[in-house]
């Protein structure tokens, strides 16, 4: 049952016309003036509001601009009863943003026709503008896999073939990335000329970061170890997509603070453990980042072996020889299979 507040100084009219509303289905509330009217409106939020213009203390244009300004009533329907018949003000009633203006006397009918429309007038708003909220709520990103999701429904997707550049350090970086496919290093070369992995990253991992600046260039270069496919979306756009979605905004940082922390690992493991350490930790890393298992054989190149691991290559082929006499891995030409993963997992 639609529920509907009578702002009527005149006691008989006021009395007469709630009777009508309540012979036809309606709940209603009364006000004997203006200032009542308003206290009543906001403490129960009517389907519609009837409001006399003419009414001492508080008229109805300070009831209709008072309660405009409220956002709890500021929508409900409001119908003017007033004995003013003058254009112009009927013309600065509905200026104000009165749904209607009835004149006294009123038709019956002409009154319950206006408020039967107003209120599906109403209805239809407010059902339209659940469905704004709905959807505004659906397009919100709610935590990583959905921002991953973002990339493939929005990305431009690119196809690599095995050790083709994605982008050299000091490219321009415009563009975020997502690896949907393959297995990507990033490297860099220092003062000796020597190529060092700085990271590795495969299917379902971001690629690309340096600043959202995008005048920033890239620091490292990115090589794609085989076969890979990557979706890119532009930096712009990524960040005003995460400035609307502060959670995802804060996984996406934990997420990369937890990749830089790896990297940490990587070169203190690189800085300070033995040439037989880095080997076997390099073996065991590509084979997980590859999605292989232990026993399976590896494809890889023995200098992304050696710059990943941080050691020359002479070193590298030397301490892989020395594994596969001791039966640690077994090597056909360009492949190696994992023989024995705890012997590696505990090589100091």
């Amino acid at each position: 049952m639609k529920t509907i507040l009578i702002i009527e100084d005149d006691e008989i009219l006021r009395s007469n016309t709630a009777e009508l509303l309540e012979l036809s289905n309606y709940k209603v509330i009364t006000a004997a003036n203006g200032a009542l009217g308003i206290e009543k409106a906001k403490e129960h939020i009517p389907d519609l509001i009837i409001c006399d213009i003419m009414m001492p203390e508080t008229d109805g244009y300070e009831v209709l601009e008072a309660l405009t300004a409220d956002e709890s009533t500021k929508y409900i329907p409001f119908i003017f009863l007033s004995a003013k018949t003058k254009h112009k003000e009927v013309r600065k009633g509905m200026d104000m943003g009165a749904d209607d203006y009835l004149t006294k006397p009123f038709d019956e009918v002409d009154l319950l026709s206006s408020i039967e429309s107003r209120i599906e007038k109403s209805q239809l708003f407010l059902n339209k503008s659940q469905e704004l909220n709905a959807k505004e709520e659906e397009e919100h990103l709610k935590d990583i896999d959905q921002l991953k999701a973002f990339f493939h429904a929005e990305g431009k997707v690119k196809n690599f073939k095995k050790n083709e550049v994605i982008y050299e350090k000091g490219d321009r970086s415009n563009q975020l990335y997502l690896i949907l496919k393959g297995l990507v290093k990033t490297h860099i070369i220092d003062i000796n000329g020597k190529e060092l992995i700085t990271g590795l990253y495969k299917p379902e991992d971001f690629l690309g970061f340096t600043s959202f600046d995008k005048s920033i260039p890239f620091n490292e270069s990115a090589t794609a170890l085989e076969k890979t496919e990557v979706v890119g979306i532009s930096k712009e756009y990524l960040k005003n997509i995460l400035q609307e979605n502060q959670k995802v905004s804060l996984e996406l940082m934990n997420l990369l603070t937890a990749n830089l922390s790896e990297i940490k690992n990587q070169l203190m493991k690189m800085a300070y453990s033995s040439v037989r350490k880095k080997t076997a930790s390099t073996i065991i890393r590509f084979a997980e980042l590859m999605d292989k298992d232990p026993e399976m054989a590896i494809r890889i190149s023995r200098n992304d072996l050696a710059a990943n691991a941080g050691i020359a290559p002479e070193s590298l082929i030397r301490t892989l020889s020395d594994f596969r006499k001791k039966k640690l891995i077994a090597i056909e030409g360009r492949t190696i299979r994992i023989l024995d993963l705890k012997a590696l997992q505990q090589m100091n």
